[in-house]
């Protein structure tokens, strides 16, 4: 088997049947190869796209890279520690599925370890999709077989995208209007006095959704925490949201222009009026349509002479 990546002792052996048909590797990281394709395991230097589920040994979800519909990039280190998550990686080549167990207690120092993080194990669940070796390679052309690759997924994430916004709407059963520029609308609840217009300030709730139905982003206190994303730092208000500002997408300056005061909708944004193809790091992948739930709280019409500035949490341009 071409994962012989070092001898076990009687003592490892007897230990990984005791673990359910996990083998034991360094430093206490246990692991078991689901599927073990021919190739070779990865190195250092290699660059590797892989999907990964998080969870603790509960079985609870921290998190996951199928929730964004991408991958996650890695250009593999050297292992830093004894059973360190670079150390798992070195048993796999690409194609490879996985489920790695590390000791918590290595993995994060004394005293360090996040308080949602129970029990023994940090358990991931990894699929090798792609690897590109360095090997021998210079620079240059390794830098650039990495671009090739980035340029072809994002290809496919581009021709995919109109199935998916199609999926979603027909799977929410949204009788939907659509605008020239690609946004798909449905007013949920209707406002009164008059619409939005350009210059005004929108003050407003909202609830950021890939097509997945991950939400990745929201102003809205109790669904943070039902998603598992609340940030103990930041405070769950209405923003006030500058329209016709330059620092907002698209998306959202045609969204919110079809609102008046007390309304609601639902907006599917194409990619085209959202993050395009650079998406947005660790959130967004290259392509993706994004669905915004939108309640407009008030409108507050502008001052004379004041310029409008786009607050830090509207879903801004990069």
């Amino acid at each position: 088997m071409k994962k012989g990546f070092m001898f076990f002792t009687l003592a490892a052996l007897a230990l990984a049947s005791c673990n359910g048909g996990f083998k034991q590797g360094p430093g206490g990281l246990l692991y078991n190869i689901h599927t073990d394709k021919e190739g070779t395991t990865i190195k250092e230097g290699d660059f590797l796209a892989v999907n990964v589920i998080a969870k603790n040994d509960a079985d609870s979800v921290l998190s996951s890279t199928y929730d964004a519909g991408n991958s996650t990039p890695v250009l593999m280190q050297k292992p830093q520690s004894k059973g360190d998550i670079y150390a798992a990686m070195q048993l796999l080549s690409e194609g490879d599925s996985a489920t790695i167990k590390m000791n918590i207690d290595s993995v994060f120092p004394k005293g360090q370890r996040p308080p949602q993080l129970k029990g023994k194990y940090l358990v991931y669940e990894m699929k090798v999709e792609k690897v590109i070796p360095k090997g021998k390679l210079s620079d240059q052309v390794f830098q650039g077989r990495i671009s090739e690759y980035f340029k072809k997924q994002g290809e496919e994430f581009k021709k995919r995208e109109p199935a998916l916004i199609s999926k979603y709407i027909a799977e929410k059963d949204l009788k939907v209007t659509k605008t020239p520029s690609g946004l798909s609308y449905v007013i949920t609840k209707q406002g009164s006095g008059p619409q939005i217009v350009e210059g005004d300030t929108a003050v407003v709730n909202y609830t950021g959704r890939l097509l997945s139905g991950k939400v990745f982003d929201t102003s809205v206190k109790d669904i943070a925490e039902k998603e598992k994303i609340a940030n103990p730092m930041r405070k769950y208000e209405p923003i006030r949201v500058p329209v016709g500002s330059a620092g907002i997408i698209k998306g959202w300056a045609d969204a919110l222009v079809l609102l008046n005061k007390g309304a609601k909708g639902t907006f599917i944004i194409p990619s085209s009026s959202a993050y395009g193809e650079q998406g947005s790091p660790n959130v967004i992948p290259p392509y993706s349509p994004l669905a915004f739930d939108i309640e407009v709280v008030d409108i507050v019409k502008p001052k004379a002479g004041v310029a409008p500035q786009a607050p830090a949490a509207a879903p801004a341009k990069k």
